[in-house]
């Protein structure tokens, strides 16, 4: 990288729907990339689209930008000396450079009907050939523009005349890359005189914006050539280009904001319970490799670390399990409280506690399940059961091995009667813990004289949690309280006897 070359990025997001985690990712990458080299990153929205540009989905795209801990210097809200950074704010700029065009003969009004367009479409492809305009109103006379410009002024789009060339640029990651303009053809640029469609738009707004790199999806490969041919008609100067891996879903297909397998939406991360850093730290590795066996890292370790020599040209799969993964040793390394603060509204909106339930018992409860917990929302129904009267579970689970409904039965008697003599002072799981072991361990001898701990422990536990997985029945009850702890096993014990006496 040239250090004197002063970097500029952008990202162009439309308002048109919920941010994507594609855009999550080209927007990370663009930020790492100005970080790096003391650039700037540029917010740009791309609101050209009246009619499915929201200020919902603008706010959407903040929301996820401030989550994600990815912030621009330059943008809507936060000002620059390149603004306005919205595109509808833009149409005097838009308008001098379409006149531009038009006054010196490199686009031209197009006429022609949808109907028209569409029946040459389908002939060219019926012919094997590339679906491009046919050049109908490329020449038209220019008394005969004006006389249908006077009619219905409001008619026509403007097609940028394309020069029959081949255009090659160089892409920072994949080289050189060649197109022949006549696969596109003579492209419509604006709807009309001030409204520029995407590729005029982008090329108009780089410009004036000095973007010194332009970092975005794969997909954006074919748009390229086009914006080449734009700026060499302006005479403006483009960027440099680098495209990005496209994100692929498990059958390595290209994912997209309604594959089913995948939710792509940001802040749907949110809310079911991953933690920025987490899906920062996964979507930097989308299309990145260190190069080493690291696997976690902050944002500012991304910073130091990034170069777009490490990026690879495959597209990469998204594997939720690998999210998991990383989501849970996030988790796993927050603080008691930090994490209780974050699960608590979960356990709020799901009716399960107050929002002035003691802090400190709460505290307990998260942190009891702080190792299984892959997202925040898990808690939910990891802990319900703490705070349900009645525990809903099927008896046949309080079974250990073989152990016949009399020996369950046995097993919670004598749970019962060691955790009743333990006294109020002694409530902690540590005493639990030694004296529960010790009966646990002369409760059922093995053939080889060993206890095996399980057949007192697992109905013990299984009373107090109502499941399979859980954590240890010492650690439950501290929590519990003895009352509590001794209401659940009498229930358990009821529901062995109910069996018996259905049998």
């Amino acid at each position: 990288m040239d250090e004197k070359q002063k970097i500029r990025v952008r990202m162009a997001p439309s308002p048109t729907g919920p941010f994507h985690i594609g855009s999550a990712r080209t927007a990370l990458f663009n930020y790492l990339f100005a970080k790096k080299y003391n650039g700037k990153f540029i917010l740009r929205i791309e609101d050209t689209d009246k009619e499915r540009s929201e200020k919902k989905w603008e706010n959407d795209i903040n929301d996820a930008f401030e989550w994600l801990g990815i912030t621009c210097d330059e943008g809507p809200g936060k000002g620059g000396d390149f603004g306005p950074y919205r595109q509808s704010e833009r149409t005097g700029t838009y308008r001098k450079y379409i006149e531009k065009l038009l006054a010196e003969n490199k686009a031209y009004p197009c006429f022609c009907s949808e109907k028209e367009l569409e029946i040459h479409r389908q002939y060219l492809l019926s012919q094997g050939k590339p679906p491009v305009y046919s050049g109908k109103c490329r020449d038209l006379p220019q008394k005969e523009t004006k006389e249908k410009l006077t009619r219905n002024p409001n008619a026509p789009v403007i097609r940028f005349r394309t020069p029959n060339k081949k255009i090659s640029f160089n892409d920072i990651l994949r080289g050189k890359i060649e197109y022949e303009s006549g696969i596109f053809g003579d492209f419509v640029v604006a709807k009309d005189s001030q409204t520029p469609l995407y590729n005029l738009a982008c090329v108009i707004d780089d410009y004036e914006m000095q973007i010194s790199h332009v970092i975005r999806g794969e997909e954006h490969i074919s748009n390229t050539p086009r914006q080449i041919l734009l700026a060499e008609s302006l005479a403006i100067k483009t960027p440099q280009y680098l495209h990005l891996p496209l994100i692929l879903n498990q059958q390595r297909a290209k994912l997209s904001k309604r594959d089913p397998q995948i939710n792509a939406k940001v802040l749907d991360y949110k809310k079911d319970g991953y933690l920025a850093e987490a899906l920062v730290n996964f979507i930097a590795l989308l299309g990145w490799n260190p190069g080493t066996d690291k696997e976690l890292f902050s944002l500012q370790e991304l910073i130091g670390e990034f170069s777009v020599e490490k990026l690879q040209k495959a597209g990469a799969v998204f594997n939720k399990q690998k999210l998991d993964w990383l989501n849970g040793r996030y988790i796993r390394q927050l603080k008691p409280e930090k994490l209780t603060e974050l699960c608590a509204p979960y356990l709020i909106e799901a009716g399960l506690i107050g929002k002035n339930f003691p802090f400190d018992v709460l505290t307990k409860i998260v942190c009891l399940h702080q190792e299984r917990l892959k997202t925040l929302s898990e808690i939910t129904a990891m802990a319900a059961f703490f705070f349900q009267g009645n525990l809903d579970y099927d008896a046949d689970l309080l079974r250990w091995n073989e152990m016949t409904n009399e020996e369950i039965a046995e097993a919670l008697q004598k749970s019962e009667k060691t955790i009743y003599a333990v006294a109020q002072s002694d409530w902690t799981k540590e005493k639990l813990s030694e004296i529960l072991l010790f009966e646990a361990e002369k409760f059922h001898q093995r053939a080889d004289g060993t206890g095996d701990r399980g057949w007192l422990l697992w109905p013990l536990r299984i009373s107090l949690s109502g499941k399979k997985a859980s954590a240890p029945p010492f650690e439950i009850a501290e929590i519990l309280g003895k009352e509590k702890t001794l209401q659940r096993i009498k229930k358990a014990i009821e529901k062995v006897k109910q069996i018996r006496n259905n049998i």
